[in-house]
């Protein structure tokens, strides 16, 4: 799984997002020897967060929502100690500045001269982020990549002004939200902080990132910039649908927080696996994949059984809306054309199909 990124030979397209898991020099040697072949640091700050209590929880299976901020250090902890001893340790450091002209001023140089792979820059009002990129680029000339928010009005319209002005590369995207969960036993908001809403991340944000990296990659069309897609990988099959759907590089974030390291080691080798048993040698051959299917075509749709490969789960029975499957005594399926939509839940559930 070997690749470039940034004109430098890393352990593989893996990119860990800024986040908890990045939190410290440590973790990110961690990540790193886990096989990430970029780290993204906690987003920097002339200033240090001050998070409340109960700021990240659970929200489903592989999701997360938080109402974190940016680093719990300050930036200059981050200048003198944590960026010096991941660099040294040999890790890819992506470093995150946000959110501000004055503190991308405030650092990115001695992140260039400290040997850091690139800088990801970051806010959450898109006004501020042309400044920022402009300021970055007048004083470096490492890499640039941009963080985009997928709550922006026009995310084309917006990554294109960023490329223009000189963003080497795109992150795509953030976390979603704001989004709120309610303690049912008290009535109050599960997170902290002082109206309790939080931003979603992980599992459940797939599809709409999936989205916006095509959305990204249709938009740019001829613009050769590379995007790490970031949100909602947390499984091989995640892996490979962001890579089709334009991903360069595979961004991970909730899934590295929940399952630790071993999780980026895993997500290699089940990526590699699958890979190798497709034909394939790098993702960047499935990279946009899905591009050359669109716009589809409207095809003819007909559900079928399989005696030899049905388990007689009932799953699609009971799920059916219209009342179109049955399984007789005798454990035969009985389609019935006449009722049956095409609308194709049954084949997502089967389990024999290996897509439940």
């Amino acid at each position: 799984m070997r690749c470039r990124m940034f004109g430098r030979e890393v352990a593989s397209p893996i990119v860990v997002g800024s986040g908890p898991a990045s939190f410290d020099a440590d973790a990110m040697i961690a990540l790193a020897k886990a096989g990430a072949g970029a780290v993204v640091t906690k987003t920097i700050n002339l200033e240090a967060a001050q998070n409340p209590t109960r700021h990240m929880v659970q929200a489903g299976a592989g999701t997360l929502i938080n109402c974190e901020k940016w680093s719990d250090f300050p930036m200059g902890r981050w200048l003198d100690t944590e960026l010096p001893k991941a660099v040294d340790a040999g890790v890819p450091v992506i470093a995150s500045v946000g959110h501000t002209k004055q503190d991308a001023a405030a650092c990115v140089e001695r992140i260039e001269d400290l040997g850091c792979l690139a800088i990801e820059l970051v806010s959450y009002d898109e006004s501020t982020v042309l400044p920022m990129l402009e300021e970055t680029r007048r004083r470096v000339s490492l890499p640039i990549i941009v963080k985009l928010s997928p709550n922006s009005p026009d995310l084309v319209a917006h990554a294109r002004r960023c490329v223009d002005a000189g963003a080497d590369a795109l992150t795509a995207c953030d976390s979603m939200g704001p989004a709120l969960l309610v303690d049912i036993e008290t009535g109050a908001p599960v997170l902290g902080g002082s109206d309790g809403r939080g931003w979603l991340s992980g599992a459940q944000i797939l599809p709409f990132t999936l989205e916006k990296v095509c959305s990204l990659r249709q938009g740019l069309a001829g613009i050769d910039v590379p995007i790490i897609g970031l949100g909602g990988v947390t499984t091989c099959q995640a892996a490979i649908q962001m890579a089709m759907a334009g991903a360069t590089y595979i961004g991970v974030c909730s899934a590295a927080i929940l399952k630790g390291p071993a999780f980026v080691t895993k997500l290699n080798l089940d990526v590699d696996a699958w890979l190798s048993s497709h034909g394939h040698e790098s993702l960047d051959e499935i990279c946009g994949e899905v591009l050359r299917h669109l716009p589809q075509k409207e095809a003819s749709y007909h559900m079928t059984w399989d005696e030899k490969t049905c388990t007689r789960c009932g799953r699609c029975v009971r799920s059916c809306p219209y009342g179109a499957r049955s399984i007789d005594e005798e454990g035969v399926m009985r389609v019935d054309a006449a009722r049956c939509r095409s609308c194709g839940l049954c084949v997502s559930l089967c389990r024999s199909l290996g897509l439940a």
